[in-house]
């Protein structure tokens, strides 16, 4: 699985009731054809992340196909899920 390209933004939470901070990240991904997950069309991996101090962690993922506009009933391999969130570690400091 590479990523190819993504985008991060930070949600804002207007009431200032939840700890940390949250990101939403769209992973546009790569996958061999012969791999379950390849689509195509493409995919992209959705993923809420979490950060409050020295905790991170992923908090829900979602693959999705944009072309056909509908999520996919998928999960991430143990070591998917760790490439991921290493990921998300690194980039989501550059939320707008």
């Amino acid at each position: 699985m590479n990523i190819t390209e993504y985008t991060v933004e930070q949600i804002k939470d207007p009431t200032g009731i939840l700890a940390g901070e949250r990101y939403e990240l769209f992973l546009t991904i790569e996958v061999p054809e012969d791999d379950e997950l390849y689509n195509e069309n493409g995919l992209q991996l959705k993923v809420l992340f979490f950060v409050d101090g020295e905790q991170a962690k992923i908090l829900n993922y979602h693959f999705y196909d944009s072309i056909e506009n509908k999520y996919l009933e998928f999960a991430l391999e143990d070591e998917e899920e760790k490439m991921v969130h290493d990921f998300c570690l690194t980039h989501y400091h550059e939320a707008e």
